[in-house]
């Protein structure tokens, strides 16, 4: 029996790519999109292409009144297309970057940062406790800025640090469950996060592959297949853990 895998934030970047690599590894989807329902069925279509199936189901990880609406969702969706009452990966991927000097920080943009990054995170994983299968796997989306400090990005790295010491105490929470919950802490990638700096600006690129010990900036292939095979059964005895994925960016 295949394994299902939950991804928030799928329709693009790093969630799409992830969900790409669970795909070819011969894992089954379930991805979550804010409002690009297009490009959510595209990434749909790509998983098919590989022999999988996948279901796209609309969410807004930052209106947590809408959890368990979506929970309920969901259950009937692995009904309908699986004739499961459980998944077995859950992915806390979706956010979004917001650059501010933390004297310029607005109260409405801090708020968002939390409730996306932070208490999206903790009240989407509560409310999808029971419809995750015994043994299963949640990995949480940090940031190297929680190591690395970086002008402008205070309150994005603050809510990721909070989401290190909430992985912790998942992991020790579910370990009776024999559900292994890990952070995995990317880097700088070449994606459309924070406007698609590291992409599209050399300058920016330039300045975090000067930073990196093995030169260059990172690309999402470098981070979905990480995460794919953290998900496997080979890494049954990883938990509790913040695993960055940077290629050594700031050592």
């Amino acid at each position: 029996m295949s394994t299902i895998s939950l991804i928030t934030g799928a329709s693009r970047g790093l969630g799409r790519n992830t969900a790409l690599a669970i795909a070819r590894r011969g894992g089954d989807l379930v991805i979550t999109y804010h409002s690009r329902d297009e490009e959510a069925r595209a990434v749909v279509a790509e998983i098919e292409s590989l022999g999988r199936k996948a279901v796209a189901l609309q969410l807004d990880t930052g209106n947590i009144q809408g959890f368990a609406a979506f929970a309920d969702r969901l259950g009937a969706a692995l009904r309908e297309h699986w004739g499961r009452e459980r998944f077995d990966h859950l992915v806390n991927n979706a956010g979004h970057g917001d650059y501010a000097l933390i004297g310029q920080t607005g109260e409405a943009q801090f708020d968002r940062l939390v409730d996306v990054h932070f208490k999206g995170v903790y009240f989407l994983t509560e409310a999808l406790l029971p419809l995750i299968a015994d043994g299963g796997r949640i990995v949480n989306l940090s940031s190297g800025l929680t190591r690395v400090a970086f002008p402008g990005y205070a309150a994005y790295a603050a809510v990721k640090g909070a989401v290190e010491v909430l992985t912790r105490y998942l992991a020790k929470e579910l370990g009776g469950r024999g559900i292994a919950v890990n952070a995995v802490a990317p880097g700088a990638i070449e994606t459309d996060f924070g406007g698609g700096a590291v992409r599209d600006n050399p300058e920016i690129n330039q300045l975090f592959a000067g930073m990196t010990a093995l030169g260059r900036a990172g690309v999402p292939d470098d981070i979905g297949p990480m995460i794919a095979s953290l998900l496997s059964p080979d890494n049954r005895w990883v938990t509790a853990q913040r695993i960055e994925v940077s290629g050594g960016q700031g050592i």
